[in-house]
């Protein structure tokens, strides 16, 4: 029986010592009769792909000696070696292969010695360290920057609430001067004198909270006085109050489909009007803290309220009910915004900007690179740009469905005005996007618009530093 018949694995072990112990010549030349079985012929291929491969790299020294440069700065590559069985003396055929998890060749031997070719010969395989690790890397949107178009000076107070009418022909503004102006939109914009058609006093504490119906011509405020007013815009006279805070109202929002009013405040409470009759439906408990913001939505859950207790609620208008309680931030929560064209929202704190999603409360992603400075505004048009303002005047715009951060700014005071008072306050988008209004603590409403002269060349989106952005917060805990 010949010595490579594979009776046992004691004969396999003595099959492979022997044809390891011969020379390479001797190896694919073997004397004896060989039972052609189907390890053995796998084990001979393999072993004359590698004595050839090695043959045909060393006979090609000349041209590889041009490519070893390369070789040894790309990391990234595979080197596989192929001969054509009719000619052994074929140069190696070197393909590249650059996906995820594919193998690559690393010096086992320092080249620290250059004149010794028959070290630098002696390669290892290794899986390629995939840095992103499998993690999708989404393409943020291209939106060209923001800058500042028109300044307006008119209150005597912090600028802490922003209205626009369905109409997008007015805007409103309510301040700490305890008064609500109503502003033309098309003469704000272009800066004009007459822009300011009319100023409503009856709030006796500072404006924070302003909503125009979308059915009928009403106008509804909250101030700090406890008072929630429904003002006639024909008459231009409060025709309904809401009374039931125990102190001062912060936030106020309008149902989109129903005659609903919602709004929370310093009781730590969000309490659910009807707008006709005046009466509480609900009265939404839970929050230790102020409720400082809240949105109302025509799906479920159809109120979601953000306080001071770090804690963001959704409610069940039904029930008057807490359906999910997020508990992910971990500094007040004062600001909270939702798109038009998917069922997320948004909520800013000064730990962080946090994207959920609505139906369930599903925590999704962070917006990169955020200041850490309190967000006491946020916005986001229909072209999915988002935008917060901090207490310390910053802004920062980002791509609302990737979360790339593609501008930072800082606004500035009007002459006169304390450093102090250069903070974001309030931010509203006006119906066609194109226009971002902010009230701030300097007195003033200033309205941003979009560069026209700005480009995807001009001002690239930062692919580079996207892609580390993404890869370190994947490896973040939330």
């Amino acid at each position: 029986m010949s010595e490579y018949a594979p009776q046992s694995s004691l004969s396999s072990l003595k099959r492979a010592r022997i044809l390891f112990d011969r020379s390479p010549a001797d190896a694919f030349l073997a004397t004896d009769v060989i039972v052609q079985d189907d390890v053995y012929l796998a084990s001979m291929e393999r072993r004359k792909r590698y004595l050839l491969g090695s043959a045909a790299g060393k006979g090609a020294e000349g041209k590889k000696s041009s490519t070893k440069k390369k070789s040894k700065t790309s990391s990234a590559l595979v080197a596989v070696a192929t001969v054509d069985d009719d000619d052994a003396d074929d140069d190696a055929n070197v393909k590249t292969r650059s996906e995820s998890g594919a193998l690559i060749t690393y010096d086992s031997i320092s080249k620290q010695d250059d004149d010794n070719e028959a070290q630098n010969e002696n390669r290892i395989l290794v899986k390629r360290d995939n840095t992103s690790g499998g993690i999708k890397v989404p393409t943020p949107t291209w939106h060209a920057p923001w800058k500042l178009a028109t300044v307006l000076s008119s209150h005597l107070g912090w600028v802490r609430s922003i209205a626009f009418d369905p109409s997008n022909k007015l805007f409103a503004t309510g301040s700490g001067d305890r008064t609500i102006k109503i502003w033309n939109f098309p003469k704000a914009s272009v800066g004009a004198d007459d822009a300011l058609q009319l100023t409503l006093t009856g709030h006796i504490s500072p404006v924070r909270g302003l909503a125009f119906s979308p059915r009928h011509p009403y106008l509804f405020s909250c101030a700090e006085d406890k008072q929630v007013k429904c003002w006639d815009l024909e008459t231009n006279q409060v025709i309904r109050h809401y009374h039931g805070h125990l102190s001062g109202v912060f936030c106020l929002s309008l149902h989109p489909t129903l005659d609903i009013l919602v709004t929370g405040g310093r009781d730590a409470v969000a309490r659910v009007w009807d707008m006709r009759t005046k009466h509480q439906i609900h009265c939404l408990t839970g929050h230790d803290h102020t409720v400082a913001c809240l949105l109302t939505k025509a799906t479920d859950p159809q109120i979601i309220t953000g306080s001071h207790d770090c804690t963001i609620k959704l409610w069940d208008l039904i029930a008057g009910k807490c359906q999910t309680t997020l508990t992910h931030h971990q500094k007040s929560i004062r600001a909270v915004a939702a798109p038009s064209f998917e069922n997320t929202f948004a909520s800013g704190a000064a730990d962080c900007v946090k994207q959920w999603q609505a139906k369930d409360g599903k925590f999704l992603k962070n917006y990169s690179r955020h200041n850490e400075k309190i967000v006491d505004s946020m916005a986001v048009n229909d072209d999915g740009v988002l935008v917060t303002g901090g207490d310390d005047g910053s802004m920062q715009f980002w791509d609302y469905t990737s979360g790339y951060q593609f501008q930072t700014g800082q606004s500035k005071v009007q002459p006169g005005s304390l450093e102090a008072e250069n903070g974001v306050m309030a931010a509203c988008f006006d119906g066609t996007g194109t226009r971002l209004i902010t009230g701030e603590a300097d007195k003033t409403i200033k309205i941003w618009k979009e560069d026209p002269d700005a480009s995807e060349l001009t001002h690239p989106i930062d692919t580079k530093g996207w892609r580390k952005t993404c890869i370190a917060q994947a490896k973040q805990r939330y």
